[in-house]
C-alpha cells in the first residue's frame, strides 16, 4: 500500500509540475507523388552461341586414315596438323608426274634444236619453208607438253599435301566420328572445328520492339548507325552465370521473317579464355531506354487475384483503391504503370498491403514533412 501511494504521489507531483506525459503517436504510411521519368529496361532474348569461324573439316582426297593427331575439345592453332591420310599412292603419282615432266623437257629440247637448225638452213635457202614450219610447230607442241607435265606435277604435289589435313582456323575440335584405319573420302566429315576466339550469339528481335523502332523514326536502311549506338550486351548462361565479357550487336537482317514477324540480330562476344563453345544456349540481355514512363516501387502495387491495385491518397488523407496495369522493369524493384494513374497523384508505397478502403494514411505532421 505504501508503494502504491508513493507512485500515485509521484505521478500527481509530475502532473502538478506541468510536465507532459508520453503520448501515443500514430504511425503514418509512406507515400510518393507520381511523375514521369526515363528508365533503362533489360530486354532478354534466347540465343545460341556459334563460333565466327565454325568449319566442317573434310578430306580433299580418298584414302585410309592413318593418324588422328588431335582429341575432341582440344584447342588448336591455324595450320596445326589434325589428320593424316595414307600418302603412298599420292607419292607415287607425284613421282610419275615428275618423270613425265623430264621426258617432256627432253622432247622440248630436241624440238628446239631441230627448229633452230632448220631456221638456220632456211636462212641459207637449203631447206624449204614447209620444213621450217613443221619444225616450228613441233617445237610449240613440245612446249605445250612441258606445260601439261608441269601442271600434273603441281597437281600431284597438291594431292600429296591433301593427305595431311591441317586446321584452317584456330579454335576447338568438336566431335571426331572417325577412327584410325577408316576409309575416308571428300564426303566424309572428320570433325567440326569451332573458331572460338570470337563467338556470335544469334537471336530474334520481337515485333513489338520493331514497331518501337519505327515509332522512333529509325529507318532499317540506317541500321548500321542504329546498331553502333546500342548499348553493350550481356550473355547469361542457363545456370544463371553472367559471362564476364560484354558483346556488341554487329549485324541485323534487313528482312522481317514472314513466319515469326521478327528480325535476326547477331551479337559478337570476345572469348579470350575459351569459356564459350558453339551450341551453348543462354540469354542475351540488352538495356534499352524507355522515356517518359510512370515508375513506382513494387511495394506500392497490391495484387488481388487477377487485379493490380494502387492506393491513391485523396484530399482528406484517406486511401482509395485504383486499378492499374503494370509492366515489369526487370530490376526486381519497380513496376511501370501503363494505365490507371496520372502525373501528380499521391499514392501509398510502404505499408500499402495494410491499407483498407477509406483508411486515413496521412496526418498533419507527416503531410508537412512528406518528401
Amino acid at each position: 500500500m505504501k508503494w502504491v501511494l508513493g507512485l500515485g504521489t509521484v505521478a500527481c507531483g509530475l502532473t502538478s509540475c506541468g510536465l507532459d506525459m508520453p503520448k501515443e503517436v500514430q504511425t503514418s504510411f509512406e507515400t510518393m507523388t507520381v511523375k514521369k521519368s526515363d528508365i533503362e529496361l533489360p530486354y532478354k532474348f534466347s540465343a545460341r552461341m556459334k563460333g565466327q569461324n565454325d568449319v566442317t573439316v573434310t578430306p580433299q582426297v580418298s584414302g585410309q586414315l592413318t593418324k588422328i593427331c588431335v582429341t575432341e575439345g582440344q584447342q588448336v592453332k591455324k595450320g596445326q596438323t589434325l589428320f593424316v591420310i595414307d600418302s603412298r599412292n599420292a607419292q607415287l603419282d607425284l613421282e610419275a608426274a615428275q618423270a613425265n615432266l623430264q621426258a617432256a623437257l627432253a622432247q622440248e629440247n630436241s624440238a628446239k634444236l631441230e627448229y633452230e637448225s632448220n631456221k638456220n638452213l632456211f636462212d641459207k635457202k637449203i631447206v624449204s619453208s614447209y620444213m621450217l614450219s613443221n619444225s616450228e610447230n613441233s617445237y610449240k607442241q613440245a612446249q605445250a607438253s612441258v606445260a601439261q607435265a608441269r601442271a600434273q606435277v603441281n597437281r600431284a604435289k597438291v594431292n600429296l599435301g591433301f593427305c595431311t589435313i591441317t586446321a584452317p582456323v584456330s579454335g576447338v575440335i568438336g566431335e571426331i566420328p572417325v577412327r584410325t584405319g577408316d576409309q575416308v573420302s571428300p564426303a566424309t566429315q572428320l570433325t567440326m572445328l569451332s573458331g572460338n576466339t570470337t563467338m556470335d550469339a544469334e537471336f530474334s528481335l520481337t515485333e513489338s520492339i520493331i514497331e518501337g523502332m519505327v515509332q522512333e523514326g529509325i529507318n532499317i536502311a540506317d541500321k548500321e548507325k542504329y546498331l553502333a549506338n546500342l548499348p553493350p550486351a550481356t550473355f547469361v548462361m542457363k545456370n544463371g552465370t553472367e559471362y564476364p565479357h560484354k558483346g556488341r550487336i554487329v549485324s541485323m537482317s534487313g528482312v522481317v521473317n514472314a513466319a515469326t514477324g521478327s528480325l535476326t540480330l547477331k551479337v559478337s562476344f570476345p572469348n579470350p579464355e575459351g569459356h564459350l563453345y558453339s551450341g551453348i544456349q543462354g540469354t542475351v540481355v540488352i538495356l534499352l531506354g524507355e522515356k517518359d514512363v510512370v515508375v513506382v516501387p513494387q511495394n506500392a502495387v497490391v495484387r488481388m487475384q487477377d487485379k493490380s491495385i494502387v492506393y491513391k491518397v485523396q484530399a482528406d488523407s484517406t486511401a482509395t483503391a485504383i486499378d492499374v496495369t503494370t509492366a515489369d522493369t526487370g530490376n526486381g524493384k519497380d513496376f511501370i504503370i501503363t494505365s490507371g494513374l496520372n502525373v501528380g497523384d499521391r499514392i501509398v508505397t510502404t505499408g500499402a498491403n495494410n491499407v483498407t478502403e477509406g483508411l486515413k494514411v496521412l496526418f498533419p505532421e507527416e503531410v508537412k514533412n512528406d518528401k
